[in-house]
């Protein structure tokens, strides 16, 4: 069961959805998984009504890979719908037990650490096959939206940069110098301390 569980997560997407008819209409909710079955037959889906979101666990990486690039900000049912891939957790036990007392000593501290003691590894750092998946289609003078801004919060897009020469300041085709823009510091707001 647990070796199922980390599987599924490996070939999973999640579908942000603003239709409420996929959550409510069963002849909705079958068109919808047709359009995934089409790449998989042994595609399941889990819905989340409260969070308007839905949970696609593929049998095969490829076809969950296939199924994101084709359907990512297609329209369903007249709205759009975005995929994301789904973030595995690697948890060593099938179940969740209470973290292990390596730290105890710190609440009161000793004058040294107890024996045996070692400083805790760094975490797995966790790729987002998102944004590489995106990074790897640009191309000079593309962007890429990986966040749609609203009236309360920015959009992130990203840049691709010039390459090292063309930055670098060195010289142009004719052999003329390039000038490299000068950047300019950014001044601190003006402070007056208020006395009481």
């Amino acid at each position: 069961m647990h070796l199922k569980t980390m599987k599924c997560n490996q070939f999973c997407l999640i579908a942000s959805l603003a239709d409420r008819d996929l959550f409510n209409r069963l002849e909705v909710r079958a068109s919808f998984e047709a359009l995934f079955r089409s790449f998989d037959s042994d595609t399941t889906f889990q819905y989340f009504k409260s969070f308007r979101r839905v949970r696609i666990s593929f049998s095969d990486a490829l076809a969950a890979a296939e199924a994101r690039m084709r359907l990512h900000k297609s329209e369903f049912n007249g709205k759009e719908m975005r995929l994301y891939f789904a973030q595995s957790v690697h948890i060593g036990s099938p179940r969740l037990e209470p973290p292990k007392p390596d730290k105890q000593f710190l609440i009161s501290p000793p004058a040294s650490p107890p024996v045996g003691w070692e400083q805790v590894q760094d975490a797995t750092p966790v790729i987002n096959y998102d944004l590489l998946c995106a990074i790897s289609k640009l191309g000079p003078g593309e962007k890429y939206e990986l966040h749609t801004g609203t009236s309360t919060t920015p959009s992130v897009v990203v840049h691709v940069c010039e390459s090292d020469q063309e930055s670098s300041g060195g010289e142009d085709e004719e052999g003329r110098r390039r000038i490299r823009p000068k950047i300019i510091q950014t001044r601190r707001p003006e402070y007056a301390p208020i006395l009481h």
